[in-house]
C-alpha cells in the first residue's frame, strides 16, 4: 500500500473518498491500525485526559507528544502521522516554529494548532519553513475554559459564520487539512464544500470529507466518558482488529457518524 501523504488526501477530498483517522499513542496501536489501513493518526493533546485522566488536555506538553509521536512512527509504514501542537506552545511564531520543529523531527508529518484568525502569519511561517499545518475549529479542547466546558460550536448564525469565515482564512495562510469539532451538520456540510481542502470531522455529522475518533472512546475504553459523537466498536466486534476495521468500513460507506452521533 502506497503511504499516505497530503496529495494523496487532497485526492480522496475530490475523488469523494471519506477519510478515516483515529488518534494514536503508541508503536503497538499504531502497528494496529497501520495494518487495518486507518488513513491517517493523530497524536493527540487528548493523551492527558485518556492516558493521565486529566479533566483536560492543557497540562500536555511539548515534550509528551512529542514521546508519543516517536511512539507512533516506529508502528507506522502507510498512514499519515499528525501531531497535536500543546496548550501556549504556539503563543508567539517563534514559540511555533522551535516547537512544530521538535514533532517533526520526532515523526510527524504535519502538525495541529487550534484557533482562527490569529494564527494566520504563524501558519504562513511554518509553512514557509517546511512545516505542514493542520487547523482545528469549532470546540477547541485548549480554549475549554473560555468557552465554559466541552459545548456544540456554531449553532447560532452569527458564530456558524465566523467559524466558515475563520476557516477560509485559515486554508488562504497554508493549512492543508482542517479538523472541525462538535458543530452542527449544517456547519460542516458548509465549511466542507466551501474549502478545497480535506475537512475532518469529529462530531461534524456525516458530510465532512471524514472523520475522527480518540481510539478509547472508539473501543469504549475512557476513563471519563463517552462523548455523543463516539461509537464504542469494540462492544460489536469482541475483537480490537475487526472493531477497526468495522470503524473505517462504516467511515468510507458514510454510515458512520449516525444522527445519534451528530448534532442539529
Amino acid at each position: 500500500m502506497k503511504k499516505v501523504t497530503t496529495s494523496s488526501l487532497l485526492k480522496m477530498k475530490i475523488e469523494g473518498e471519506k477519510i478515516a483517522a483515529l488518534t494514536a499513542y503508541d508503536a503497538s496501536f499504531a502497528k494496529m491500525f497501520d495494518e487495518q489501513h486507518i488513513d491517517v493518526m493523530l497524536i493527540g493533546d487528548s493523551l492527558g485526559m485518556v492516558l493521565r485522566g486529566d479533566d483536560d488536555t492543557l497540562s500536555v506538553t511539548v515534550e509528551d507528544i512529542a514521546y508519543h509521536t516517536s511512539c507512533v512512527r516506529k508502528g507506522t509504514s502507510r498512514a499519515f502521522v499528525v501531531a497535536d501542537m500543546p496548550f501556549m506552545s504556539y503563543a508567539t511564531a517563534e514559540q511555533a516554529f522551535t516547537n512544530a520543529a521538535k514533532l517533526m523531527a520526532s515523526g510527524a508529518s504535519m502538525v495541529k494548532v487550534e484557533g482562527g484568525n490569529w494564527l494566520s502569519s504563524t501558519i504562513k511561517g511554518l509553512v514557509e519553513r517546511g512545516i505542514p499545518v493542520c487547523g482545528h475549529l469549532g470546540l477547541t479542547p485548549q480554549s475549554v475554559h473560555v468557552f465554559g466546558g466541552f459545548k456544540v460550536q456554531g449553532r447560532e448564525t452569527k458564530q456558524a459564520q465566523e467559524i466558515l469565515d475563520a476557516a477560509l482564512s485559515l486554508e488562504k495562510s497554508g493549512i492543508q487539512l482542517l479538523v472541525l469539532e462538535c458543530v452542527p451538520n449544517s456547519v460542516a456540510k458548509r465549511v466542507s464544500a466551501a474549502l478545497s481542502i480535506p475537512v475532518i470531522g469529529i462530531g461534524a455529522g456525516a458530510e465532512t470529507d471524514g472523520q475522527i475518533l480518540v481510539m478509547h472512546d472508539m473501543f469504549g475504553i475512557s476513563a471519563n466518558y463517552m462523548p455523543k459523537f463516539s461509537k464504542n466498536y469494540l462492544a460489536e466486534h469482541n475483537d480490537m482488529r475487526a472493531a477497526v476495521t468495522a470503524y473505517i468500513d462504516d467511515v468510507k460507506a458514510q454510515r458512520f457518524p449516525s444522527s445519534a452521533h451528530s448534532f442539529e
